[in-house]
């Protein structure tokens, strides 16, 4: 089968490797769609996404796809089943999976990341990792369920309520789903921080009621929740600093492990700042697939890139410098 492996750190080819046979307890997928997340950036770099990937390994872990074939003993799926992955293992008894703490697990697995995810023709995981999509929401749409479910969970991490004054910093495709699940909140104001004006006609499509580049003016404004997607010590700082007191910061953005950030220790002393961060997605893949399916996040809408395997290192390796907020890689038909 065809398959886009990452052979070492920053190379990867496209290969005809061996069909994999799903274990009793696991489903074999014929691939439809795989999102570019920029955590296979990361990857491709040799950083840490929610594990370390240590090649040769098949990337991608946002999935859509069609079971063609399932394990002796699994029961809650059938060939013909349309579903979408939750790329995320965890081993269910260490002391955080004993707590209801999945996503910290001490051996957590990921396909994509630990095990060949969705860069190939058909992968094979756990039957407890699958979850079947309706018929009204597409291939395209479903996979971007696991993005989708890491913003939901990031929600659940904050109290947000109608009056709060928000800022969501960061105007791509995270963003734009924190934007897209604020609105549906019915949250008063929206502020966005970004430096792509001509996003600033979607941003406001989707909910955005200000939008401002910070390199070029300075907001005289302080917020009750804010939401860093970008993850550079710059955009964290100016997170930090924006916070109104009594202040949530969610801190989401994926930045480099070795990055670190000035706190002004009085200011969170202070104005009682609440600072979290959100670590994947946990027990929320059933919430995301019911937002992509009544539409609550228009997700096609944000997507600007439908590419084929070949192109994908192009993008993972900044060669291709065409501006891309989100792209899918097409599969299969």
């Amino acid at each position: 089968m065809k398959a886009l492996v990452l052979t070492e750190i920053e190379k990867m080819e496209v290969q005809d490797i061996k069909e994999p046979k799903p274990l009793p307890k696991e489903v074999k997928i014929q691939m439809k769609y795989v999102g570019i997340c920029g955590t296979d950036k990361h990857l491709y770099q040799g950083l840490p996404g929610s594990a370390t990937a240590t090649p040769p390994i098949v990337l991608g872990h946002e999935n859509s796809g069609i079971v063609v074939e399932a394990g002796h003993l699994v029961d809650s799926l059938k060939v013909g089943d349309r579903v979408t992955i939750d790329p995320n293992i965890p081993c269910l008894h260490c002391r955080y999976c004993h707590e209801g703490r999945i996503h910290l697990c001490e051996n957590l697995e990921a396909a994509g990341v630990t095990r060949n995810g969705g860069m190939e023709e058909f992968v094979t995981v756990p039957e407890r990792c699958v979850y079947k999509i309706p018929d009204t929401l597409s291939y395209k749409a479903a996979a971007m369920t696991e993005p989708v479910s890491c913003v939901v969970h990031g929600f659940q991490e904050l109290e947000i309520k109608q009056h709060y004054k928000t800022l969501v910093i960061g105007d791509g495709f995270v963003g734009q789903l924190f934007i897209s699940l604020l609105k549906a909140r019915n949250v008063g104001e929206i502020y966005v921080s970004g430096h792509n004006e001509k996003k600033i006609p979607l941003l406001k499509e989707i909910g955005a009621d200000v939008v401002f580049d910070p390199e070029k003016e300075q907001l005289n404004e302080t917020f009750d929740v804010i939401i860093e997607c970008v993850g550079r010590p710059n955009t964290q700082e100016q997170a930090i600093q924006m916070a109104a007191r009594g202040g949530q910061i969610l801190m989401f953005g994926v930045g480099d492990p070795k990055t670190e950030i000035q706190v002004n220790a009085y200011d969170i002393y202070f104005k009682e700042l609440i600072i979290k961060g959100a670590f994947i997605n946990p027990h929320v893949m059933e919430d995301a697939i019911s937002i992509l399916d009544h539409q609550v996040i228009n997700v096609e809408k944000l997507i600007t890139h439908e590419l084929t395997l070949e192109e994908v290192e192009a993008v993972l390796s900044g060669e291709n410098q065409e501006k891309i907020t989100k792209a899918v890689v097409k599969i299969s038909e």
